[in-house]
């Protein structure tokens, strides 16, 4: 098998292409003939060191694949030949992988391998932060930063079935595709302060929801920006990764921003705030409860409600130009690897 390794901490062009024999099913296990893995924010930031959960450098991330089962371990035998997607907990950037049973997921008749993995990250994080902690419901305002990623366009398509609202952070080039994807009111994050900007729109009255993977100074106009029982949703600090490869300096200026006095109960119970975070990564034990969320998602999926978005497909042997397209904010939707 192929597998794409990050050989050390530091830009794209650590990665590296190595063969390895074919894994063989551990008790409970399905090998997977991978045809996409998905490539997320955790994954570049694992590369550049700042990822605590990364297992010892070197190491093969990846959270997702789709593709084919072709064996598995005793008892398991009815899932051969079945189209699945899976969620990995590192080693998804492979051609071939062993996945515990219980982290498979049969994909729905129609349901393309380049769909599937465009599922699992992407679409189990938004619902986390808008149905299962965020709690939106029909008319309320929802605020998406990096509406044009992957987790921004789940949390717009799901923020939408359910009735409400969007506003969405992006550069001025993705406004008009983010407007067909369903986002209300676009916001230039680059010439327009956010926290300002989504004021106007509200009338003044803030914002409901608030989806922000940034942090830092983010986290804490975000705050500001509450409506009365509104709730701002932490799921990354994209701010500490501001280059291409690590900066304890960066990280140590985000760190300093963020409102730690406003995230205390005392605090919180004043303003009729909350703030929670999401780590789908940290999950690993709810994988029932992941797999409800699975149900209703694919059964969205097969409404039209759930349609991802796929922004570019790259070669094994082009993972430093994915990692490079996505660093650069070129995306709008999931890049995936194809073996």
């Amino acid at each position: 098998m192929r597998q794409i390794w990050i050989t050390r901490a530091g830009p794209p062009e650590v990665l590296a292409v190595k063969e390895a024999p074919d894994p063989v099913p551990k008790p409970d296990e399905l090998r997977i003939r991978v045809e996409a893995s998905g490539v997320n924010f955790a994954d570049i930031i694992g590369r550049m060191g700042l990822y605590p959960d990364l297992p010892p450098i070197p190491v093969v991330p990846g959270y997702e694949v789709s593709g084919r089962v072709d064996a598995a371990a005793a008892g398991l035998g009815d899932w051969i030949g079945r189209d699945v997607v899976a969620m990995t907990r590192f080693g998804g950037y492979a051609d071939v992988v062993c996945v515990p049973a219980k982290q498979v997921f049969a994909r729905p008749a129609g349901m393309s391998a380049l769909q599937a993995a465009a599922i699992p990250v992407n679409y189990f994080t938004a619902w986390q932060l808008i149905v299962v902690m965020g709690g939106l419901k029909r008319n309320e305002t929802v605020l998406v930063h990096s509406a044009g990623g992957g987790v921004g366009i789940a949390a717009t398509q799901i923020a939408k079935h359910i009735g409400a609202r969007v506003i969405g952070t992006a550069s001025a080039a993705k406004h008009a595709e983010l407007r067909a994807l369903g986002v209300d009111h676009p916001i230039d994050y680059r010439t327009e302060d956010f926290e300002a900007r989504a004021r106007e729109i509200t009338a003044g009255r803030g914002v409901d929801l608030i989806l922000d993977p940034i942090g830092g100074e983010s986290w804490r106009k975000g705050y500001r920006l509450l409506a009365p029982a509104g709730r701002l949703g932490a799921y990354g600090l994209s701010a500490a990764a501001a280059g291409k490869a690590r900066s304890l300096l960066d990280t140590l200026g985000v760190l300093a921003r963020i409102p730690w006095f406003a995230f205390n109960p005392l605090a919180l119970m004043g303003a009729n705030k909350g703030v929670f975070g999401v780590n789908l990564g940290h999950m690993w034990g709810e994988i029932d409860r992941i797999r409800d969320w699975a149900d209703q998602l694919f059964d969205l999926w097969s409404q039209g409600v759930v349609k991802p978005r796929i922004a570019h497909t790259f070669r094994f042997t082009e993972a430093v130009q994915a990692h490079h397209f996505i660093q650069d904010r070129r995306n709008i939707g999931k890049v995936l690897l194809v073996p």
